[in-house]
C-alpha cells in the first residue's frame, strides 16, 4: 500500500503548497494528493476551497480573481504556519521528485469547468507524466473531458460520502474511472474492496490518519492511502510488518 499525501503533509504544514510538498517528501511519502482549479486569469493553481476565506481571511473567489494577486496572498499563517502562497500546478510539478506518485483531483462543481480537465490532461501528457498522474474528480463530467481528450490517462473517481452509495459505485465508476476508485475509508469494506480489485481498479483510500485503521485498509488490500501524516503512517505501517 501505498501513501499519498493529502494535499502535501498537511497536518504539518501548510495545505497545497510547495512546503507541504516538500514536507511529504521529507516524510517519506510515495507520493502526493492535491487539488487544481483555474484561477481568474486562466491558470492551474493548486487550491482546494473555492473561496480564501478560511485559507486567508480574504472573500475573493478563485475562480474570479487574477493570478498576480493570488499569488501574493498569505494561506499559510492563517493555518497556524509560516507565510506561505498558492503555488501554480506547474511549479509543483517542477519541485516533487521525479519517482513521486501525484493525484491531481479536478475541483469542479459546475457542468461548465471552463476547460480545466482538458488543461491539466495535456499539461500532464505534455511533460510525459501519464505513468505518474491518477487524475481525479467528484464530477464525472470533468473524467470524461480527461478521456476525450487524453484516453490513456489513469482517471480514478471520487465518491462522495453525502450521496447515495449504489448509483456511484454501480453506475457512475464503471463509466468514468478507468484505474481507480477514491471512496472515503469509511466507505472501504473487505468485500467492497475486492469487487474493485475484480473489475481491475485501484482503490485510493481517503482521508487516514489513524495507524490502527491503515492496517485494517492494509489488510483489505487498497492500493493507495491518502493521509495528512505520511510519516506517522509509515512508521506504524514499518512496525507492523
Amino acid at each position: 500500500m501505498l501513501l499519498l499525501a493529502h494535499r502535501g503533509a498537511s497536518a504539518d504544514a501548510p495545505e497545497n503548497t510547495l512546503a507541504a510538498f516538500q514536507e511529504a517528501v521529507a516524510q517519506g511519502a510515495d507520493g502526493v494528493e492535491l487539488d487544481a482549479m483555474l484561477c481568474g486569469s486562466g491558470e492551474v493553481v493548486v487550491c482546494h476551497d473555492e473561496h480564501l476565506d478560511r485559507l486567508a481571511g480574504h472573500p475573493w473567489e478563485v475562480g474570479e480573481t487574477s493570478w498576480w494577486k493570488l499569488r501574493r496572498v498569505d494561506v499559510g499563517s492563517r493555518l497556524g504556519f509560516a507565510p506561505a502562497s498558492i503555488p501554480l500546478l506547474e511549479e509543483v510539478l517542477d519541485a516533487l521528485p521525479p519517482h513521486f506518485l501525484i493525484n491531481i483531483e479536478l475541483k469542479c462543481e459546475r457542468v461548465d469547468d471552463g476547460g480545466l480537465s482538458v488543461r491539466v490532461a495535456e499539461l500532464v501528457v505534455r511533460r510525459g507524466l501519464s505513468e505518474r498522474v491518477i487524475l481525479s474528480s467528484f464530477n464525472p463530467l470533468c473524467l470524461i473531458r480527461v478521456a476525450a481528450a487524453a484516453p490513456g490517462l489513469r482517471r480514478g473517481y471520487l465518491m462522495d460520502p453525502e450521496k447515495r452509495w449504489a448509483p456511484q459505485a454501480y453506475l457512475v465508476s464503471p463509466l468514468v474511472a478507468s484505474y481507480s476508485v477514491h471512496p472515503h475509508h469509511t466507505a472501504c469494506t473487505p468485500e467492497r474492496v475486492e469487487e474493485w480489485q475484480r473489475r481491475g481498479l485501484r482503490v485510493a483510500a481517503w482521508t487516514v490518519d489513524d495507524p490502527a485503521r491503515a492496517r485494517e485498509l492494509e489488510e483489505m488490500g487498497v492500493s493507495y492511502l491518502i493521509t495528512n501524516r505520511p510519516g506517522l503512517l509509515r512508521q506504524a505501517l514499518r512496525e507492523r510488518r
